[in-house]
């Protein structure tokens, strides 16, 4: 007989619940909180008894795992996320990162050249005239950022379909995983379905620019169908792989799939 968790006495589980979900991103918060997701079906759903704080943490990322997982199976790979005419792009847009602008990558494009790793079968790496010389396009979609904002804007790029068939990416793997020269090594992963997506995009221009040093020069991974913080910028490698390596904010709780 598997052995039954000791419940504390007199330590409300409900009480756990609601303490863990104050170190939960907002947004997962709030989707669990509005999914109204009784303690009861969450003990169901996870097979383990809220007994302390590092039972109910624990309980709370199966909760973001079985998310992500649904998210998953809901995705529409050919379902695409709204458009805009240029009359509507937000001026300005709005620079975003946990660090000010003045701590941005300042990145020299001459120097630059985008690592290419892991299930491919030509592992070159590419300057930015080369990615540049490979045919574009544009599009005006709405970037909608984890902490409640949103704003529009235009973005041009190859898609990131395109260049993965033309470096022959295994896409039957399950991730591409994003290396970024911002501070603190910031990565992220983008499913393999959703790099797949038409509009998932290597941007190198915003408003018919070269793409500016705040909104990720040179390179950024624009993915329409996603949160903000799932678009990564100031790319420096890329890798295709079955092995989910986290991220700079999935390893801090925020949800790997986080569709928009």
């Amino acid at each position: 007989m598997a052995k039954r968790p000791f419940l504390i006495p007199g330590v409300d589980k409900r009480l756990l619940i609601k303490d863990s979900l104050k170190a939960m991103p907002d947004l997962t918060r709030r989707r669990f909180i509005t999914g109204g997701a009784s303690l009861g079906a969450l003990t169901l759903l996870t097979g383990c008894d809220v007994v302390d704080g590092d039972t109910a943490e624990e309980l709370l990322k199966k909760v973001s795992k079985f998310n992500d997982a649904v998210q998953s199976w809901m995705f529409n790979p050919d379902a695409l996320a709204p458009t805009f005419a240029e009359s509507a792009i937000t001026k300005p847009f709005p620079f975003n990162a946990y660090y000010t602008l003045d701590e941005a990558p300042d990145i020299d494009a001459a120097d630059w050249k985008l690592e290419v790793r892991g299930l491919v079968d030509n592992k070159k790496s590419w300057t930015l005239d080369e990615l540049h010389a490979l045919p574009q396009v544009t599009q005006v979609t709405r970037h909608i950022c984890v902490e409640g904002w949103s704003a529009i804007g235009s973005w041009t790029g190859t898609p990131l379909r395109d260049f993965l068939k033309l470096i022959g990416a295994d896409t039957r793997a399950k991730y591409v995983w994003f290396n970024c020269a911002d501070k603190d090594g910031y990565n992220s992963p983008l499913d393999m379905r959703t790099a797949l997506h038409p509009q998932t995009q290597m941007t190198f221009k915003f408003a018919d620019q070269i793409l500016p040093r705040a909104y990720g020069f040179p390179m950024k991974i624009r993915v329409p169908t996603k949160l903000g913080f799932k678009n990564p910028k100031y790319v420096v490698a890329m890798e295709v792989t079955n092995d989910y390596k986290g991220g700079y904010w999935e390893d801090q709780g925020y949800n790997s799939f986080s569709g928009s």
